[in-house]
């Protein structure tokens, strides 16, 4: 392009200078100026899309990277669940255990109290028991009380 500002400055000069100029040669330079311009822009449309295909590789390669991570975090999520599925079921059966060793507790404790309290019964209406016959033996005997 350099040249071609070059070249008009010295056509230019010399059609001040010289009453026999030929004006098609601007206009072939112009012609030059163009074809430039053109190819200028198609470079940097080249350029353009080079930097867009390299852009678009890019994001492909950040969208796989993510996905990537994305996987893997959900791998590990996967994993934690799974564990905490584990300890939680590990826990649940532990408490069930403990319910049923302390409902098996109460039904031992139920019928101990149950034996306990069928022996005092029986305890309190042999006392009971033995206490009339005393009293009974007591009037059958024609004794009589200080009282």
């Amino acid at each position: 392009m350099e040249d071609l500002i070059a070249q008009f400055s010295f056509l230019s000069n010399q059609a001040l200078q010289d009453k026999t100029f030929d004006p098609s040669t601007i206009e072939d330079l112009m012609k030059l100026f163009e074809l430039e311009a053109y190819n200028s822009w198609a470079a940097v449309e080249l350029e353009q899309r080079q930097e867009l295909e390299e852009a678009e590789r890019a994001m492909q390669e950040a969208e796989e990277y993510m996905d990537s991570v994305m996987e893997s975090a959900m791998d590990e999520f996967r994993c934690f669940e799974e564990e905490m599925e584990r300890m939680s079921k590990a826990e649940l059966d532990k408490l069930e255990a403990t319910a049923e060793g302390a409902r098996r507790m109460g039904m031992v404790v139920e019928n101990a109290a149950t034996v306990a309290a069928k022996r005092y019964i029986e305890a309190a209406l042999n006392s009971a028991t033995a206490s009339m016959k005393s009293a009974w033996k007591g009037i059958s005997g024609k004794k009589i009380h200080p009282s």
